[in-house]
């Protein structure tokens, strides 16, 4: 299997998927998540790092950000503090050793233009298909809540720059906006999971698609541009991201499907705010 691609080119979002060691339920517990965003908060303080969305479940997390390219070493940075720090909180809390994230994070590169739009309602709904919760506004730890609400004090998304990517000027039609594709994408059942969004390297039309591969120069190599319906997806060489070994582990569902009862309010802490967690 090819390595998880982690090749940035500044001026693009990027979705992040980041999964826990052999798709175990290491962030089952509110605590953990909430660390987790806590880092994440960090990370955009610390490194300038540009949130567009996110999600984090049970077993893995989705990240949508932005390059805006006032370093090379932003994303690597922001990803190793936020995953580093999780694991070894959770390790040290829990007595455990071992690997708590599975290999390395993977990232596709979107085009900012409806493709876009769709990347960050598929973030959204991730628990909504997992039939945890019917709404994303009911997940607490997820991006929905600070980009139709942002608080005043420890903003995760960055909304001025989701306004500019999708030309929107005033901020009550753009959370009028993306409150309706949100619920429009409920309302219509689209909310089945999608694997171009975090299989491939690059999603967008052609024209982006191509430009990707030919950014990447040499990594290129071997990678094929592949019409998906509406959409044009640059894959890996081979299965991307999942592991040959993990096939034994697929049993285990991927979107949290258990450990759960009747959604977020009987998790413990599921209504604890960000700011009481710093």
């Amino acid at each position: 299997m090819a390595r998880a691609y982690r090749h940035f080119i500044s001026g693009y979002a990027w979705h992040l998927t980041h999964r826990c060691h052999k798709r175990e339920f290491l962030l089952k517990f509110a605590k953990d998540k909430q660390r987790w965003m806590y880092w994440l908060f960090e990370a955009k303080k610390r490194f300038g790092l540009c949130v567009l969305n996110f999600t984090v479940t049970s077993n893995h997390v989705h990240l949508l950000i932005y390059d805006t390219g006032n370093g090379n070493e932003t994303i690597p940075k922001s990803i190793q503090l936020i995953a580093g720090k999780t694991g070894q909180e959770f390790n040290s809390r829990k007595d455990r050793k071992g690997a708590f994230w599975q290999d390395r994070y993977h990232a596709t590169a979107v085009a900012t233009d409806d493709h876009l739009i769709r990347c960050m309602v598929y973030i959204d709904l991730n628990m909504v298909r997992a039939g945890v919760v019917k709404h994303p506004e009911d997940w607490p730890f997820g991006g929905y809540r600070y980009i139709l609400a942002p608080p005043k004090r420890y903003r995760l998304t960055d909304n001025k720059k989701l306004m500019a990517l999708m030309n929107i000027r005033e901020s009550d039609g753009f959370r009028e906006t993306y409150r309706n594709w949100v619920d429009s994408a409920i309302m219509q059942g689209d909310i089945k999971k999608q694997p171009l969004w975090t299989e491939g390297i690059a999603v967008g039309d052609k024209v982006y698609v191509e430009k990707v591969k030919d950014q990447m120069g040499y990594k290129a190599i071997g990678r094929k541009v592949i019409e998906n319906r509406d959409s044009f997806v640059l894959k890996e060489q081979q299965a991307s991201y999942q592991r040959n070994s993990d096939r034994a582990i697929r049993v285990q569902p991927e979107d949290n499907t258990i450990r759960w009862q009747n959604g977020p309010e009987n998790h413990p802490d599921s209504n604890m705010s960000l700011e009481g967690s710093f």
